[in-house]
């Protein structure tokens, strides 16, 4: 399954290539989103493999109209977002990437993050995680939380008054931070491969923002959980009836304890 995942990202990220360096039009969902012509090639491209070698797996797409699905009996499907940072693609960054989960009874248990500008791909299942960069594919892990500086991870479009209050709790406790910041999905894979220590969203996102690097960082040795409602504390789940996530954290070294930097925040 994971073989397909990787074919059915890297097609999605195929399907991009031609439009950079292009005019780029965009349109405007409901939730003033941006779509551009790149996100339905990549849509349509990932949609055609995973149909066609699993053809009995449901499809959830960010451009696949959500939310006409009757998804109350779905166990086992696919979650995919074509074009994850689309802002980032408009602006011609190349920090965006398209994502392929497999969801199980809720979990995503297999994920890909595809980088399409710079041909890398984040993978991960239950064997582990990896990174593929040059045709070299090597595991990847989190790292334990150093000593000295965190590195904290802050989104370029989404990072709120709430990030710079953690960051100064942070350097209150006595502990000096480094920021980073980078585009869409990348965030989570700065954890997973020990790049980064923890990444506090509270921003918006929904589920398939989230779900293929949250099964890369969970096969890296990462935990992310949900920030607020029922399910605060715990890890994320998926499928729910609301596909709006809440705010998470995602953090690699699991005995880091992020609580005082972030308890009351959101």
């Amino acid at each position: 399954m994971l073989d397909i995942a990787l074919k059915a990202a890297r097609a999605g990220g195929d399907a991009i290539l031609p439009f950079i360096g292009q005019p780029i039009p965009t349109e405007y969902k409901s939730d003033d989103s941006p779509l551009t012509k790149a996100d339905l090639a990549s849509h349509h491209a990932i949609v055609a493999v995973l149909e066609a070698e699993t053809p009995d797996i449901p499809v959830l797409s960010e451009e696949g109209d959500p939310e006409s699905l009757d998804r109350s009996g779905w166990t086992r499907f696919w979650c995919i977002d074509p074009l994850d940072g689309t802002k980032e693609f408009v602006k011609g960054s190349g920090e965006f990437t398209v994502n392929v989960a497999l969801i199980e009874d809720g979990t995503p248990t297999m994920g890909v993050v595809h980088v399409p500008v710079k041909d890398v791909t984040y993978g991960g299942d239950a064997e582990g995680a990896f990174k593929i960069a040059d045709g070299d594919r090597q595991p990847i892990t989190t790292r334990e939380a150093p000593e000295g500086a965190l590195t904290v991870v802050a989104s370029r479009d989404h990072a709120g008054p709430e990030i710079a209050e953690a960051i100064a709790r942070i350097e209150k406790s006595g502990r000096e931070v480094e920021a980073a910041s980078m585009g869409s999905s990348l965030k989570f894979c700065l954890v997973a491969e020990g790049e980064a220590d923890l990444y506090p969203r509270t921003g918006p996102t929904m589920e398939w923002d989230t779900a293929a690097a949250h099964a890369v960082l969970y096969a890296a040795g990462g935990k992310l959980v949900a920030l607020t409602g029922e399910h605060a504390g715990e890890p994320l789940p998926y499928n729910r009836d609301n596909l709006r996530n809440p705010p998470v954290v995602a953090w690699g070294d699991p005995s880091l304890d992020w609580r005082p930097w972030l308890d009351g925040l959101v």
